[in-house]
């Protein structure tokens, strides 16, 4: 008799955010490369979107009859939608969040939580999302057999948001697969625009990414290195750019760029002298991963989520305040970039901290999660 585990693949066919997009292509390639013998990977999908997702050796995808924001709105209602029952894994929290029987019908629902800014800071989202992402995780308590977390800091966090009990698991995530600095980066640079040899940033104008304190950190140090910020949202470049101009950050040092695919982006990485992380918000810090990932010098701002996941890779700032955070920041830059010896030790420590991260691993964990349920 063959076990089927079925993941739900939302973001591969109407993709929402790129990041959950990228995340659910490669665990579910991963869970697909290490299924246990007699195992078997089968997708759920929404009716519509781009077509069907590209993951080879899917045992079956299943179309549901409602398209994205259709489905969406029902799974939060609880309306019955028709994806059934059987061991299905949701790499977010869209999923049936309904009352099943596990013992006797062997029906488990296990979803993932990345991210906890509709609980810590819901002004940064659209009041849609909030409610959205508000009301699947009450669902979630009534009904899911598993809640999964990137990090042990963010299950401590979220067992004080809802009652979730031992059903937390921590199952970190990773780069993609095969994440590595491209053979023709300095072509893809030049086709982004950007220039050789730069301090990196990701996030947007929101201000839980914190921008604001990065760009001061660089404005005070001195560095005059160009300064490049990737993950932009559209549209959302001259906030942005307000928000450096306002840390003293001058025009001609920046540059903006959007979401990136992976090459594009490990080419990007490939340049970048040290990435700076000055958000302390309860997510998993995914650029920071791929900083690690790639063997970037990491200087972050301190937090319980940084702690975790950069541990000995990179420089931790510790701050009581905003004001003490900048000095922080700016001056283990400063130092990071002061001689090669001091950039080389760093970019070794994080390319060994970035071997901690694995799709492989995450798949693996994920199998004995639901073998265990």
């Amino acid at each position: 008799m063959v076990a089927t585990l079925r993941v739900v693949l939302d973001q591969l066919v109407a993709p929402t955010d790129p990041v959950l997009a990228e995340a659910s292509r490669d665990l579910t390639r991963a869970l697909i490369a290490g299924a246990p013998a007699g195992c078997e990977v089968e997708g759920i999908a929404p009716a519509g979107g781009e077509g069907d997702p590209e993951v080879p050796g899917l045992a079956g995808l299943r179309r549901t009859a409602l398209a994205r924001r259709e489905l969406a709105a029902a799974l939060q209602l609880g309306v019955g939608t028709g994806i059934g029952g059987g061991m299905i894994h949701s790499p977010t929290l869209l999923a049936p969040l309904v009352k099943h029987d596990r013992v006797h019908d062997n029906d488990q629902t296990v979803v993932t939580v990345w991210d906890l800014r509709p609980w810590e800071s819901p002004a940064d989202l659209p009041r849609a999302a909030v409610a959205w992402h508000k009301a699947m995780l009450k669902r979630a308590v009534k009904h899911a057999d598993a809640v999964v977390v990137p990090t042990h800091s963010m299950a401590e966090r979220l067992a004080d948001i809802a009652r979730v009990g031992d059903r937390v698991r921590v199952i970190a995530g990773a780069s993609p697969l095969g994440f590595a600095v491209p053979t023709d980066e300095v072509g893809r640079r030049r086709e982004l625009g950007l220039p050789e040899g730069f301090v990196l940033l990701a996030g947007g104008a929101v201000a839980s990414d914190a921008l604001g304190t990065g760009f001061e950190a660089i404005a005070v140090s001195g560095v005059e290195l160009p300064v490049v910020v990737i993950d932009v949202e559209e549209g959302h470049e001259p906030a942005v750019a307000d928000v450096a101009a306002a840390a003293g950050l001058p025009e001609r040092q920046l540059h903006l760029r959007g979401a990136l695919e992976a090459a594009d982006r490990a080419a990007v990485f490939g340049a970048a002298l040290a990435f700076l992380a000055p958000s302390r918000r309860s997510a998993f810090p995914w650029r920071v991963v791929d900083a690690l990932t790639i063997g970037v010098p990491v200087i972050a701002a301190a937090s319980d989520v940084h702690t975790e996941v950069i541990f000995d890779g990179g420089e931790l700032v510790e701050a009581t305040d905003a004001a003490a955070l900048v000095a922080g920041l700016s001056a283990a830059l400063s130092a990071a970039l002061s001689s090669t010896a001091a950039a080389d030790r760093l970019a070794v420590l994080s390319g060994d901290r970035g071997r901690a991260f694995s799709w492989r691993e995450a798949a693996d964990k994920v199998w004995q999660l639901h073998a265990e349920l």
